[in-house]
């Protein structure tokens, strides 16, 4: 998941998965230049969070697609 400390989504999202005890890798872009440059080449854009599932990036905290690509009910 790429994120960064300020970010309120991110915040949101991490708490959303420690609640479903999901585990996750978190890079903080604001100071990981060369991961953010990864994060924009993969998906085009420069906001966060950004979430990799199974290949799929994820775009902001769009809970209905993060249940789906991780089978969570």
């Amino acid at each position: 998941m790429y994120t960064t400390p300020t970010c309120t989504y991110c915040t949101s999202l991490k708490n959303y998965l420690n609640d479903k005890s999901v585990s996750y890798t978190e890079i903080d872009v604001s100071k990981d230049h060369q991961a953010a440059e990864e994060m924009v080449k993969r998906s085009g854009q420069q906001g966060v969070p950004q979430t990799v599932i199974n290949g799929q990036v994820v775009i902001g905290f769009d809970r209905a697609k993060i249940n789906q690509l991780l089978n969570i009910e």
